[in-house]
């Protein structure tokens, strides 16, 4: 008898143990396949259980994430990390606090991230040979020559344009304003004086980590990392940004870190990317797949005032 595999359903790995214990409720929920029907006081317990082990990590491994640091990447990958330098996106999303590329232990990275998706992992690790080089993890720590994920847009009225990706990181980028000279042969029923930009598309993506107080906090690419670890890297080269001083923050953390740093960067034994892969601590829930749907609507207001 042949097997069917849901291609509509992904399994993601979700860290317990962790508070708030809400998050791990309201994740099954809201996404897990049978999430209306879950026995809330099962998890509980199981939450209990892996926090047990978490009070354990925390004497055991007291430290762990303090006082790391980056090394320098090997001379191999400095041509690829050249390419990612002089890249004008990289330029203007990373340019409020200094930044290198820059080997990073995997293990002892800080994250916030609850859940990864292990469909999306083996689709990156699909795009890898069979023994990966360091070139490789490289490639695939900045999205080097990577196709991006399809697009479908569909214009739902004079001012409404929706857009749909199967990729969790599409979004509405930036609104920008364009000189209409730059804009060679622009189609248009008049003489433009100004044109208004409304960028949808994708982020940077890179793998990316905060330096912060002594510990190097896992900021995008938590997919790319996690897929790394999983093929044998121990180290891994990575985005770092060294924040000095806590009014940064809000210029490039992202999540729940922005709201709660304290909970990374004050506890004795903070998440680790080694956390996904303990027993202990990592639940698979079946998830529901869905796509990203962004939708831009824009209004028109045009009256006549009196002149000064």
């Amino acid at each position: 008898m042949t097997s069917h595999v849901n291609t509509s359903v992904d399994r993601h790995v979700f860290l317990l143990g962790r508070p708030p214990i809400s998050d791990l409720l309201g994740f099954i929920r809201n996404f897990g396949i049978e999430g209306q029907d879950a026995d809330q006081g099962a998890l509980t317990a199981e939450w209990r259980k892996a926090n047990d082990h978490v009070r354990v990590l925390e004497k055991e491994e007291e430290g762990l994430a303090d006082k790391v640091k980056a090394s320098p990447l090997p001379s191999d990958l400095l041509q690829l990390a050249q390419r990612v330098l002089n890249d004008g996106m990289f330029q203007r999303a990373f340019r409020f606090v200094p930044s290198e590329i820059a080997m990073v232990p995997l293990d002892r990275l800080v994250v916030f991230q609850k859940s990864i998706n292990l469909a999306f992992v083996d689709s990156l690790k699909a795009t890898l040979p069979q023994k990966p080089l360091p070139a490789d993890a490289m490639r695939l720590a900045f999205g080097l020559d990577r196709p991006d994920p399809p697009v479908q847009m569909m214009q739902n009225a004079q001012n409404v344009f929706t857009f749909v990706s199967p990729s969790n990181d599409f979004r509405f980028l930036e609104p920008i304003s364009i000189r209409p000279e730059t804009v060679p042969n622009l189609p248009t029923t008049g003489r433009p004086t100004a044109l208004i930009g409304l960028i949808v598309g994708f982020g940077s993506n890179y793998l990316n980590a905060m330096s912060v107080d002594g510990r190097l906090v896992l900021n995008n690419g938590s997919h790319r990392a996690y897929a790394l670890r999983e093929l044998g890297f121990e180290r891994a080269p990575c985005l770092v940004q060294n924040v000095s001083r806590q009014e940064e923050l809000e210029l490039v953390a992202a999540g729940d870190f922005l709201q709660n740093p304290d909970r990374y960067l004050k506890t004795k034994r903070p998440p680790l990317l080694k956390d996904y892969f303990d027993d202990k601590l990592r639940k698979i829930i079946e998830v529901r797949r869905k796509n990203r749907l962004v939708r831009l609507q824009f209004g028109v207001d045009q009256s006549d005032v009196p002149a000064a």
